[in-house]
């Protein structure tokens, strides 16, 4: 009798260990207003102040596009008036000759924590918490948050303090699944953001 060994080759899907998109100290990898809006303090990106007015949304983006990954940072908020608000930009694009970008948003603010916006294309929320829910992992203006990103083929999900805030599967086949990362500050308020300890694993594109 006649044995046969047939042996199965086990093929992993291989992604890249997680790794700093931004390194504390320079803009490298980055563009957008430096130093006009951007600056770099004690490690974190910032914009605004507390002594005037950002007048339009302003955005500091990657200079390379990303499809499917997971992103962690961290994001403190302060403000005295207006709209105090920012984000965290993902699969998006510069919109030419415009200040504004184009794409999802995990949104950042009282109210928005915790919820994904579709900034300037659909215009609306499509995914937040529950006020409940909310209640629970929002932490006082001015205290440091937790984001953590996971955008996989079409499923795109938010963690804001260790809290899954969102769980969204986008049906529209039209949307681009790639694009810029990129912080936001809101127009129309008198505030600062910061942005730290960014951190991205890039997934294996799901077919």
């Amino acid at each position: 009798m006649k044995i046969f060994f047939t042996t199965f080759l086990v093929v992993s899907m291989v992604h890249a260990d997680p790794a700093p998109l931004f390194d504390g100290k320079t803009f490298e990898g980055w563009e957008g207003d430096i130093g006009a809006v951007w600056r770099i303090e004690q490690g974190a990106l910032v914009a605004g102040s507390l002594d005037k007015k950002q007048e339009n949304n302003n955005f500091l983006a990657t200079t390379r596009k990303y499809g499917d990954f997971e992103l962690s940072l961290k994001w403190k908020l302060e403000g005295t008036e207006g709209f105090v608000n920012g984000g965290v930009q993902f699969r998006t694009e510069r919109i030419p000759n415009h200040h504004e970008v184009s794409g999802y948003q995990a949104d950042l603010g009282k109210g928005y924590d915790g919820a994904l916006y579709d900034e300037s294309r659909r215009k609306k929320m499509l995914a937040q918490p529950s006020p409940e829910l909310l209640a629970k992992v929002q932490k006082p203006l001015g205290e440091w948050n937790d984001y953590r990103i996971r955008a996989e083929g079409n499923h795109i999900q938010i963690w804001l303090n260790g809290l899954q805030t969102v769980d969204y599967t986008e049906a529209d086949p039209g949307i681009a699944s790639s694009g810029i990362i990129a912080v936001q500050i809101h127009g129309n308020a008198t505030s600062i953001v910061r942005y730290k300890d960014l951190m991205i694993e890039e997934l294996p594109t799901k077919k």
